[in-house]
Parts: C-alpha cells; structure tokens; sequence
C-alpha cells in the first residue's frame, strides 16, 4: 500500500491512508484477496475480509497464506500511520499464530493491528482476526524496517 500518487506524495502515512479509505480503489491483492482497509488512527489499522472457496487449501479450509495476509496488510499500515511523509517500510518478520480453522462460515473477517514499538528504524506491531461471531482465529506480530522513499 505504498503507491502514491502526485497529490499524495507529501502526506503522513496516517493521513494517507486516511485518504485511501476514502476514495478506495484497493490495489489489486487486495481486491484479489476480497478485504479492504476500513480504519486507521495513530498507531493501529482495521482490516476486513471475505473468505470464498476459491482460497481454500487441499483440506477445504481457508489457506494459511490469505490469514498471514491480511495480517501483514494490517500490521504494516499501523505502522505506516506512524510515519512522516517520505518514509517507508518493509516487513523483515511476520509470526502467525493460527487457532481456529476458517473456511465460509466465519463470515466477515476483521484483522486488527496495533503498534507496540515505534523506533527510529525499527517497528513491531501486533494484531488478531476475528470471525464474524467475535470469535479469535488467528494472531501475529510483524517487524517491520523504515527507510527512505
């Protein structure tokens, strides 16, 4: 979610991303994956999702891959919050934990994520998915590397 475009350039993270939500046009894995980014505040980001068959693995259950997705979507965007204009990011680790198996009858997804360190190059976040019953699906944490763009 690091595409900027001329009139964006100059934004906060945060108010980036305030704007993508605005006028959404999910960049294509998003809309490949079927979730969007619904909310940002300083320091944490709201995903939700959809899981359809098509993303099921040989077992007919949602692949691990589209949970560690929306998880490192969620994670970098709490981070991208917390930077200036000019600044980017790069996962360098992402850890899942998965406890509850998801196929379509978990309904709408909602990844959650949170800043919990924010250093001068460094930052880690953590984040849940929950079901449509409120339900824990999955849960990880993600460092990620700042640079300049």
């Amino acid at each position: 979610m690091n595409e900027q475009t001329d009139h964006t350039a100059g934004m906060s993270g945060l108010d980036y991303l305030r704007q993508r939500i605005m006028n959404w046009h999910g960049p294509g894995m998003a809309d490949t994956m079927n979730m969007r980014l619904t909310s940002v505040d300083d320091g944490a980001a709201t995903f939700e999702a959809f899981p359809e068959p098509k993303f099921y693995n040989p077992q007919q259950r949602l692949h691990g891959g589209y949970a560690a997705t929306l998880l490192d979507s969620a994670l970098g965007c709490a981070v991208q919050t917390k930077l200036p204009a000019h600044i980017g990011y790069g996962t360098i680790e992402l850890k899942v934990n998965y406890v509850r198996k998801i196929d379509v009858s978990n309904g709408r997804l909602t990844c959650t994520a949170t800043v919990i360190h924010a250093g001068r190059t460094m930052l880690t976040a953590e984040g849940k998915i929950v079901d449509s019953k409120g339900k824990l699906c999955a849960h990880g944490s993600g460092t990620f590397l700042v640079y300049p763009t």
